[in-house]
Formats: C-alpha cells, sequence, structure tokens
C-alpha cells in the first residue's frame, strides 16, 4: 500500500497548493491513501468546513488537526458531522468529535489513523498520550481489525515523539510527528518495523516564521512588544510531507522517504515512487 501523508497546511498559500497538487500526486504516484494535517489552514490557526471539505475533495482521505483544532469556533459543530475529521484523542471524554477512526483505502486496505497530541512543552492537562495510543491499539490491533495503523502525533518535543514512535513500534505502521512546521531528516523504519519521523514539516511558505509572515514574529523576538497580529504568510507554498510502502502482508513499514514540492527546500519524491 502506499501512503502519503502531509504536513500542516498554513493559511491560503498552503491550502491552496494542496488542493492543486494533490490529485495529480494521487493519480501519477497510485496512491492509495493521503492523510493531511489541516489544524493551521484557515488563516494560520485552525479549519473552517469549507476549508476540510475542499482537503477532501483534492483527494486527502483523512484531515488531522492539534493544538489549533478549535481556534475556528465553527469546527466544534461540524467536527460531528465528519468521520473524516480527526481530532487529538488525548482530550478528555466528552469532548466533541473523534480521535480515532478506521477507513478504507483505495486498495481497500483497513486503515486506523489516529490523532494524538504531547504534553511537553504544550498542554500538561491532557490525558497520557502513551495510555491513548494503547487503548487505541488495544481496541483495533494491526493485523487483527486492521491492516495498517497511522498515528498523527501532534507534539512539540522531539524526545517525546521519538520516545512515541518505540513505545508503538511493531505494532503501527507509520507515525508521523506534525506541529513543529520545520521537516526533518529522520525518516527511518524503527527495529520493529513501524516508520517514523519527526517532523513532516508544513504546507506553506518557507520565507517566513514558521508558515507566519516573518516580521511580527521578528519584530516580539527584538523588542518583546507586540505590534500586531500574527499573519499567515502568502509567498509560493512548498508542499512537505513523508511517503510510506506498507507491506500487504505485514503492515509494517517496507519504504519510507520525504516529499517536497515547492520554490524552496528543493523538490523531492520518494525515490521508490520516481
Amino acid at each position: 500500500m502506499r501512503l502519503l501523508f502531509l504536513g500542516d497546511m498554513v493559511g491560503k498559500t498552503g491550502r491552496t497548493a494542496v488542493w492543486e497538487r494533490l490529485p495529480g500526486l494521487v493519480s501519477d504516484l497510485k496512491l492509495d491513501f493521503v492523510v493531511v494535517n489541516g489544524e493551521n489552514a484557515a488563516g494560520g490557526f485552525g479549519i473552517t468546513e469549507d476549508i476540510f471539505l475542499e482537503t477532501i475533495a483534492a483527494g486527502a482521505d483523512v484531515v488531522t488537526t492539534g493544538n489549533h483544532v478549535w481556534d475556528q469556533k465553527e469546527a466544534v459543530v461540524f467536527c460531528e458531522r465528519h468521520d473524516q475529521f480527526l481530532r487529538p484523542a488525548n482530550y478528555p471524554a466528552g469532548t466533541p468529535g473523534r480521535g480515532s477512526n478506521l477507513f478504507f483505502a483505495r486498495n481497500g486496505a483497513r486503515v486506523l489513523v489516529a490523532n494524538v497530541m504531547g504534553r511537553v512543552f504544550m498542554h500538561p492537562e491532557l490525558d497520557d498520550p502513551f495510555k491513548c495510543a494503547e487503548a487505541i491499539l488495544e481496541a483495533c490491533p494491526l493485523g487483527e481489525q486492521a491492516d495498517a495503523v497511522v498515528f498523527d502525533f501532534h507534539a512539540e518535543a522531539t524526545s517525546e515523539k521519538q520516545c512515541f514512535g518505540h513505545f508503538v513500534d511493531g505494532r503501527a505502521s507509520l507515525v508521523v510527528g506534525t506541529h513543529t512546521h520545520v521537516p526533518t531528516a529522520d525518516h527511518q523504519i524503527l527495529n520493529g518495523g513501524t516508520g517514523y519521523i519527526s517532523d513532516a514539516g508544513m504546507c506553506g511558505d518557507y520565507d517566513s516564521s514558521l508558515g507566519m509572515d516573518k516580521e511580527e514574529p521578528l519584530n516580539r523576538f527584538i523588542s518583546k512588544m507586540p505590534k500586531g497580529r500574527f499573519e499567515a504568510a502568502s509567498g509560493p507554498a512548498t508542499i512537505c510531507g513523508v511517503g510510506v510502502e506498507i507491506s500487504d502482508r505485514t503492515g509494517l513499514a517496507e519504504r519510507i522517504g520525504p516529499l517536497r514540492l515547492g520554490p524552496r527546500l528543493g523538490e523531492t519524491i520518494p525515490e521508490f515512487w520516481s
């Protein structure tokens, strides 16, 4: 199975780039399943229902989120209407929406996708992400109820991300770190067969500060005083993500590589898909 995960879409330029390029990628690369993190798609803060639907129409099978999931208030309502929209699973019981779900890939495989948020330097009040993942895997184990298992681990600390990857190694097909918006070079297959990357990067303008227009973040570092609001950068976007080939027999990763398309960072498609 060929699976593509695209990192956080940031603002209009990021989401537009994904909408324009994703249909061709699905066709040309013969992708069976696509996950896109959309938590920064609406001006850099949250996601609207229209943006979610457009992302699904472009070829995404699932849209994951993170700490900005509720920044657009309508998300609290529309999250209940769409099975393909995920918020972090380790929010307290009773939170609207769902944190994991089972989907069917284009090749007929059953794909469990789970969205989990880290706590280090982020939200320590959330439920334990490791216990949350354990419960998800117990309910829908790889090789039994699921043919593939994908985790979007939305977290700040790379140590927490790496430990999470090792925690589910051999029990998940892929663990992708999101949130920090900077693509890392540590894509690998862990000892137990789980594909892993600390951060897939963002889909947005890299002439920026994490997708935001760089002037205001730079001003705050220098002057320590805000002059205005953070605004999403509007220059040409670079699409960043990770591609993985998953064994139809074991559900574990066989090959993994970065995908980068756009005016910065260089153009890269996983070599096993070129």
